[in-house]
């Protein structure tokens, strides 16, 4: 089986919770984690700062998140560990070729995110039509730009 795109690394964690608050004291004023930026989307329920570890192109994002409204869905309180992110050299091909295999991806397709970059969900729930899933964890996949795709070729 010849896959035509590679997962480089982790690009994100999202841990959900009732209120960030709680989530900053431990990841940001415990843990030293610096905060980069924030984000807001009705559509998505969320409204989550967004935190790095580490530097460049080995940054890895820890998104903390809260729900903009607790009854109503996306729940991204409702599982703590709400998704893990990975970066993938060649996002479009990705897509194609897991469409293709079988893999389930949940609505929306490839759009921006939050941090700027393309991305797209694997859904965490297999159908009769798409057998394969997280089963049981949401999976983003996010395009990596030419730099981390460099910087990991670099340690092949």
């Amino acid at each position: 089986m010849s896959r035509p795109f590679k997962v480089l690394g982790i690009q994100q964690v999202a841990i959900g919770g009732p209120d960030k608050r709680r989530l900053q004291t431990l990841w940001v004023d415990m843990l030293g984690l610096t905060p980069t930026g924030t984000f807001q989307s009705e559509r998505e329920n969320v409204d989550e700062d967004i935190c790095a570890m580490g530097s460049g192109p080995f940054k890895v994002e820890v998104d903390l998140m809260q729900p903009l409204d607790a009854d109503k869905k996306p729940a991204v309180h409702a599982t703590p560990l709400n998704h893990v992110g990975l970066w993938i050299d060649d996002l479009p091909r990705a897509v194609e070729w897991l469409t293709a295999q079988g893999v389930r991806f949940a609505p929306g397709g490839i759009r921006k995110g939050a941090a700027g970059y393309d991305i797209t969900f694997l859904h965490p729930k297999a159908s009769g039509e798409f057998p394969i899933a997280g089963e049981g964890v949401l999976i983003e996949l996010v395009q990596a730009p030419p730099e981390v795709v460099a910087a990991f070729a670099a340690l092949a």
